[in-house]
């Protein structure tokens, strides 16, 4: 019975470090896109939304943009980018940051480290108070007397 009563605990604990890496793995991203002093010009090819959600759960709408640009080497780069500017559509041009090494990580989203710093330190805040949910239900379930 307690390794069931683990099992649930243990999956969000996978899941919470699996999703701290994948922020802060973006983020790194982003910050070296936007410090490398590559820019490029870029046409908008396609906005499309996605839901997730629905039934019991709330639905979430999540902006994307595809983006075409040329790096200064000549390579035709294409890359997909979520939660842009609304108002961006079909054939607009964009300024977008990459970086020499990885160009198909580049970002059109304008410089702003202090807002990128304040998105990732809250998402692994909340990432944090899950994760120590978990560990202290896995503790309360060791301390339950057999």
């Amino acid at each position: 019975m307690e390794l069931f009563l683990l099992l649930i605990p243990g999956l969000m604990i996978a899941l919470v470090v699996f999703a701290a890496v994948k922020v802060i793995g973006r983020s790194r991203e982003v910050r070296r896109a936007w410090s490398s002093g590559l820019t490029a010009q870029a046409r908008c090819l396609r906005t499309y939304t996605t839901t997730s959600g629905g039934g019991q759960a709330a639905v979430r709408t999540t902006l994307h943009h595809v983006y075409e640009f040329w790096t200064w080497d000549g390579r035709v780069i294409r890359f997909d980018e979520t939660n842009g500017p609304s108002t961006r559509v079909e054939g607009d041009i964009a300024l977008v940051h990459y970086s020499a090494d990885r160009p198909e990580r580049a970002t059109a989203h304008p410089p702003n480290r202090s807002g990128n710093a304040v998105a990732t330190g809250c998402t692994l805040g909340c990432l944090g108070f899950v994760l120590l949910f978990a560990l202290g239900f896995i503790v309360a379930v060791f301390s339950i007397p057999n």
